[in-house]
């Protein structure tokens, strides 16, 4: 049997919750600090400036109406992934598991040139869409396909196990009692995949917010069109304006975080309704 220490503690506890702290305080907490602070070292005057700047708001705009927009398109898509590889056990699902890991494991440059590629108006995709009037690459649109491509993975990641352990007995058992597959599927299936669908949509759309490699590549990175905030905080640097990248970075923290509080305390009342 392990002993203990009087707290009920392992041996060497607070020692490791020590070390732990102080890893956390250099890797997290103290980068935090200096992001927050750099902006303010010339005092309220120069943030303000930033954080008024219409160039920065045009990218604002774009990277987070463009994260949402992929977020929402990867929820489905995502569930549908998760189930033909959890559920239907489709021919191939074990391959289609491992290709959704794809996104993670590329470096986000190659997936840019690969999606700029195939979406160009020479590419696979890209001839026949141009055809059709469509343009993807350097364009708007090219941002959503490129932050879909990042943020599905985590989507397909948060639902499958839920999926996994979802009691099919329930589904039966509707079914049994005369409920249609559509019926089973809106009032069984889907309500407890709520939360886990929250946060599948707040992790893709984190992930698309901070996303730079793969975007840049595809986007077109025009001004008050198709330019990305994590762009302008580079685009910042190396005009040597440092506390104006802190603060694009500072704003995209905090955004960032309110969305993300917000889905949690919402992810949080849809996992009490169930409950109840």
């Amino acid at each position: 049997m392990v002993s203990r220490t009087a707290a009920g503690h392992l041996p060497g506890f607070r020692l490791a919750l020590a070390s732990t702290l102080v890893w956390l305080g250099l890797i997290v907490a103290f980068p935090l600090a200096a992001l927050i602070a750099r902006p303010f070292a010339g005092g309220l005057h120069p943030f303000m400036h930033a954080l008024f700047d219409p160039r920065l708001l045009a990218a604002l705009r774009v990277s987070f109406g463009s994260a949402f927009v992929a977020a929402a398109i990867d929820l489905p898509l995502g569930l549908l992934l998760a189930w033909a590889v959890v559920r239907a056990k489709v021919p191939g699902h074990r391959l289609m598991d491992a290709l959704v890991e794809l996104p993670l494991a590329l470096p986000t440059s190659v997936s840019g040139i690969t999606l700029a590629t195939l979406y160009g108006p020479r590419g696979w995709f890209g001839a026949p869409l141009a055809h059709l009037g469509l343009k993807v690459a350097f364009a708007p649109a090219g941002i959503v396909v490129a932050l879909m491509f990042v943020g599905i993975p985590f989507v397909v990641r948060s639902i499958a196990p839920v999926l996994a352990n979802a009691p099919v007995e329930l589904e039966e058992a509707a079914q049994t009692l005369g409920a249609s597959r559509s019926q089973t599927l809106w009032r069984v299936v889907l309500p407890p995949l709520l939360p886990a669908g929250l946060t599948a949509f707040g992790l893709a759309f984190a992930r698309a917010v901070g996303e730079y490699g793969s975007v840049i590549f595809i986007a077109g990175n025009q001004p008050f069109r198709s330019e990305i905030a994590p762009l302008l905080v580079v685009i910042r640097l190396q005009e040597f304006d440092y506390a104006g990248g802190a603060a694009v970075g500072l704003i995209l923290l905090l955004a960032s975080l309110v969305i993300l509080l917000a889905l949690g305390a919402l992810r949080r009342r849809f996992h009490h309704w169930i409950a109840a």
